[in-house]
């Protein structure tokens, strides 16, 4: 084999790749970004989990990717190893849906319609038709389109040069030799788990062994032992994604490989026995392109039958490798959501930012609750738990900004980019209402070692300006969430009235003080904690009105400006809430 012919090889393989890559991330992106975003989701029901599994995989054309995706849910909490091990399953299956496309470019079908698929028929005006959709991109569909056209185009053309660079070979003692030392079954599974692990994609390692196959000289004995052991090989990926994260990401890794190495054990002792006992016509023969993308597809449907009755005996197995450890914390495993595998699909990583930032809110809610039941109600707070939620709170944001530039814009779509605008303003808010409540729960503090005591009058004003805060936080929490635009606009309502409050008590108090009701060691304390309300109330208002910006149709991103019009479009409601506002909070303190 010439210098020349190697070249064409690599080229061959490197635009293989390429056109796969490019038609797989397309069709993601036609496909819609709900589909990855649907794996989080899954429930204890196996066949639901095998089915998901194989068509996301067969639609992003990499089970290497879908397996990563699923380590990476595991790593963060988000789903069990129960739920995983049936998407890693239909993994498996959707893989094949590579070895059935290019099988189009075989000869052994027949037909007109198989014909016109032949890469040398097809390829290049695939290309071409693609080229002309992407440069005119007047629409992100029909550039999605070209794209996935490109791609296929790409793919066949790349095969087609694989084959003509090895179409030379098959008279070539080495290589004939070559192959009739794989029919030996070990050095043939050894040599596909290899090729498979090198590359990292099983659909590309067999979209070799297609191409070879083609010049005649690979039989059956050598192609099925390459075709369990790139099965293997493809293990690798998720095995190294795996590393440094939890154990149940590891173990997540482990049975992707124990499904493939068991089902290879099995499938090879049941084809051998049978060989031995009965003989197969066929074993020495050529095989075709077709066939080896059907052995592909069989073993894998094959398997998974087998262990979807048993797949808890993949989950014992890889706990049992990898032993228990201390359990996790939840706050870490929050945070662990923003895991670096994610963003390849910058849909699901996005989607992780949001829960993340779900939580915070949550959780400042929740210091929130522990400080006011201090100060209002005299309940000792528990303060390792206040530390521990303020600690995330503050490592949230970092993590959030950090992982969130990382991201990659440009593959978000319309909708996805505007809901990626609203993390970014907002996550400091929810951390701004954190260390406001950090402010409060010092004040308590304070109290505590000064002695200090409010008067039932004082108290009652705090026990009815704690309520509208801890409601106001609670519904942006759930307004973030949900995208609730109407509940975003009682947001603003509210808001208004805790100003209202805080100008009403802020005037009382100063009348106690000057009447000697109240004294400046008790005031100061008042004043500081009726003033951190309201501007926990204040951040709550940002968070609305971006919620109500990113959610609605204008074009307008001025905060200040979008407030006035938020107001104009909201009136009604507007008038309404803060009317039942001042009823229930403002107007029991005036």
């Amino acid at each position: 084999m010439d210098i020349f012919a190697i070249v064409k090889l690599c080229g061959g393989l490197a635009l293989f790749i390429y056109g796969m890559t490019v038609m797989g991330d397309a069709l993601e992106k036609v496909a819609g970004e709900k589909l990855e975003k649907t794996l989080e989701t899954m429930t204890g029901n196996i066949f639901k989990s095998v089915t998901l599994g194989a068509i996301v995989t067969a639609i992003i054309q990499s089970s290497s990717a879908t397996t990563v995706m699923v380590v990476g849910f595991v790593n963060a909490g988000i789903m069990t190893l129960k739920q995983a091990v049936g998407v890693i399953m239909g993994a498996n299956i959707g893989t094949t849906m590579t070895a059935q496309l290019l099988r189009l470019g075989g000869g052994e079908e027949a037909g007109l319609l198989m014909k016109f698929l032949k890469p040398s028929n097809l390829a290049y005006i695939a290309v071409a038709v693609g080229f002309i959709m992407i440069m005119m991109k007047k629409k992100r569909k029909m550039k999605d389109v070209g794209e996935i056209l490109l791609g296929l185009g790409v793919l066949f053309i790349g095969m087609n040069t694989m084959e003509g660079a090895v179409s030379g070979l098959r008279e070539l003692p080495a290589f004939k030799a070559m192959f009739t030392t794989l029919k030996n079954p070990i050095l043939g599974v050894l040599a596909g788990t290899l090729v498979t692990a090198a590359i990292q994609s099983s659909s590309a390692s067999v979209g070799i062994l297609q191409a070879v196959a083609a010049t005649g000289a690979v039989s059956y004995a050598a192609a099925i032992p390459i075709i369990f052991g790139q099965n293997i090989g493809t293990c690798i990926t998720a095995f190294m994604s795996s590393l440094g994260g939890s154990k149940n990401a590891r173990r997540t890794a482990m049975m992707h490989l124990y499904f493939n190495l068991i089902g290879t054990i099995l499938f090879m002792i049941g084809m051998y026995a049978i060989k031995a006992v009965v003989g197969f016509s066929f074993w020495d023969d050529p095989i075709t392109k077709g066939a080896i993308a059907n052995f592909h597809t069989i073993f894998n449907v094959v398997v998974t039958l087998f262990f979807i009755p048993f797949n808890g005996v993949l989950v014992k197995l890889a706990e049992m490798t990898i032993k228990a450890e201390e359990k996790d914390n939840e706050l870490d495993l929050e945070l662990a959501r923003l895991d670096n595998r994610f963003l390849e699909t910058p849909a699901v990583a996005l989607e992780q930012c949001h829960k993340v930032v779900t939580t915070m809110g949550h959780i400042a809610l929740g210091n929130l609750m522990i400080t006011n039941a201090a100060i209002v109600d005299g309940i000792a707070p528990n303060k390792e738990t206040f530390d521990e939620n303020e600690n995330f709170l503050d490592n949230g944001e970092a993590r959030i900004n950090k992982y969130m530039l990382a991201i990659k814009e440009d593959d978000l779509s319309p909708e996805s980019h505007k809901l990626y605008e609203e993390i970014m303003h907002i996550v400091s808010d929810f951390e701004k209402i954190g260390d406001y409540t950090e402010n409060i729960y010092e004040r308590y503090e304070s109290i505590m070692e000064n002695g200090v005591a409010f008067s039932e009058e004082a108290v009652f004003e705090l026990k009815v300006m704690r309520d509208a805060t801890e409601e106001i936080v609670e519904l942006t929490t759930q307004a973030f969430e949900n995208g609730d635009i109407p509940v975003a606009a009682r947001i603003e309502a509210l808001e208004d009235s805790i100003d209202g409050m805080r100008e009403t008590l802020k005037s009382k108090h100063i009348h106690r003080l000057r009447t000697g009701l109240c004294t400046i060691d008790v005031g100061m304390p008042f004043l500081d904690i009726i003033q951190n309300y309201e501007k926990i109330a204040d951040h709550c208002s940002k968070i609305a009105i971006y919620i109500m910006m990113y959610n609605d149709d204008t074009d307008s991103f001025d905060v200040h400006e979008y407030r006035k019009i938020a107001k104009k479009i909201h009136g009604g409601e507007y008038d309404k809430w803060l009317s039942e506002y001042e009823d229930k909070y403002l107007n029991r303190v005036v």
